[in-house]
């Protein structure tokens, strides 16, 4: 497709910096793969695929799965793991009952018209088709966006605009998918701090440039560090462990 949508704006993803910063996220899927319970021979879609990590689980347990995603390089870096991956807006997608299951993981928050998505999620199913996700839900990060927050405003910045991601509640996500025409078989919010293995200035620099788009690099800097001295009393152990205050939604539901 063209003229793909960018998550957000000064959001880039190198497929090299995040296996070093983010490879959690791929470990940590274990458990909405096997709320998929992928069969051999489904087809199944992988919304928001990034490098393949999961994806490649998923092929590995038989089944046939298309990868997509926003990022050029996160579809390159999918391919070369023999995905066959394609760069897709999912805001738009283009299939037509093709799928026993959509299947997303820690990509959904990065997708701010989440009713355009799950029209295309559905319209993707075939009939009875599931879609199940993982993704950031209603809390997600907050200890990290209020320090981000009180330190651009501390050096002048507005945050207005620059918080980039959608967090719903278990009540606002389950209303959106009973819109659009799933019924929810289960949906929960999990708290699960996440352990960062290069820290919270990998983090940031991997997961959370929006909040410093167009900012001069000494600025930008400046706010890191500000922002890492306002979280090194929740978030970091004293001993230089940084943890993130992850909470995730997961959800299954079917058409």
């Amino acid at each position: 497709m063209n003229n793909i949508t960018p998550n957000a704006p000064g959001q880039e993803w190198d497929a090299g910096q995040y296996a070093r910063n983010a490879d959690f996220v791929s470990k940590l899927g274990s458990d909405v793969v096997k709320l998929l319970s992928p069969q051999p021979g489904q087809r199944i879609l992988d919304l928001g695929c990034g490098d393949g990590a999961l994806t490649e689980q998923l092929m590995q347990l038989g089944a046939d799965v298309l990868g997509v995603d926003t990022s050029e390089d996160m579809v390159e870096a999918a391919r070369q793991r023999g995905i066959t991956a394609r760069l897709v807006d999912a805001h738009d997608l283009p299939f037509d009952h093709e799928f026993d299951a959509v299947f997303s993981n820690a990509a959904l928050h990065w997708m701010l018209d989440p009713q355009a998505v799950l029209s295309g999620v559905k319209r993707a199913l075939k009939p009875g088709g599931r879609f199940v996700a993982e993704f950031g839900g209603h809390g997600n990060v907050a200890a990290i966006c209020t320090a981000l927050i009180a330190s651009l405003q501390f050096r002048g910045v507005s945050a207005r605009g620059r918080h980039p991601w959608y967090f719903p509640t278990t009540e606002e996500y389950a209303h959106l998918l009973q819109t659009v025409g799933f019924q929810v078989d289960s949906i929960e919010l999990i708290p699960r701090p996440t352990a960062l293995p290069t820290g919270m200035t990998g983090w940031i620099e991997t997961f959370a440039s929006p909040f410093l788009h167009g900012l001069e690099e000494d600025l930008r800097h400046s706010i890191i560090d500000n922002t890492i001295m306002l979280l090194s009393h929740s978030l970091n152990d004293g001993q230089g462990n940084w943890t993130a205050d992850y909470v995730r939604l997961r959800v299954s539901a079917h058409v």
